[in-house]
């Protein structure tokens, strides 16, 4: 699906179920005593190894097992002169506050391939994408559990925000392919 210029790749049952349940189940503090986010952050290179972790190890690894070969063809496909810039995932769970509004950003250039998967409620509010910085021509995507949005970031063209709905906290496990190999040309690629 192309929304201003920018591929975004829609899958949903993103994970297996036995991975989703597992992510659905763990018992972090969730709850943000300043109504923002709080992050639990989790990186893996491109070797296996654990370089930082909020949750179990081998939960990370397996993540990793499970899903980096289809991540990468996600990337290859929406844009393939960056796959061979991949050193690292990160696969951080960010829990957004009920009343909580991220503003309306571009992700930094380390990020080849960008993607969120939708964890719980079953209910929530999904990502929206813009064609400006301002927040211009609003579109959708809904959210539904275990559904896996990714995009390739395009400087200044993938606008994008996220919130809560007003109710309750809204988890997604963010997963992202990233490079150590920042250039100033890569905004370009």
């Amino acid at each position: 699906m192309n929304i201003f210029n920018t591929e975004v790749e829609i899958i949903d049952n993103f994970l297996s179920k036995k991975d989703f349940d597992e992510l659905d189940n763990l018992k972090l503090d969730y709850k943000s005593s300043d109504k923002t986010l709080k992050i639990f952050p989790n990186r893996i290179n491109s070797k296996f190894e654990v370089v930082k972790s909020s949750i179990d190890h081998s939960i990370i690894k397996r993540l990793q097992k499970n899903y980096h070969d289809k991540t990468l063809t996600i990337l290859k496909k929406l844009s393939p002169q960056k796959v061979e810039l991949y050193d690292y995932s990160e696969f951080t769970i960010i829990s957004t506050h009920k009343d909580y509004k991220f503003p309306i950003h571009d992700d930094v250039s380390n990020k080849l391939l960008s993607g969120i998967i939708y964890i719980k409620p079953k209910k929530n509010l999904g990502t929206f994408f813009f064609s400006t910085e301002k927040g211009d021509d609003k579109k959708i995507i809904d959210w539904k559990q275990n559904r896996g949005v990714f995009f390739s970031r395009k400087e200044k063209e993938s606008w994008h925000t996220y919130q809560g709905d007003g109710v309750s906290e809204r988890i997604v496990l963010v997963y992202n392919l990233n490079t150590y190999r920042i250039k100033h040309d890569i905004k370009e690629i």
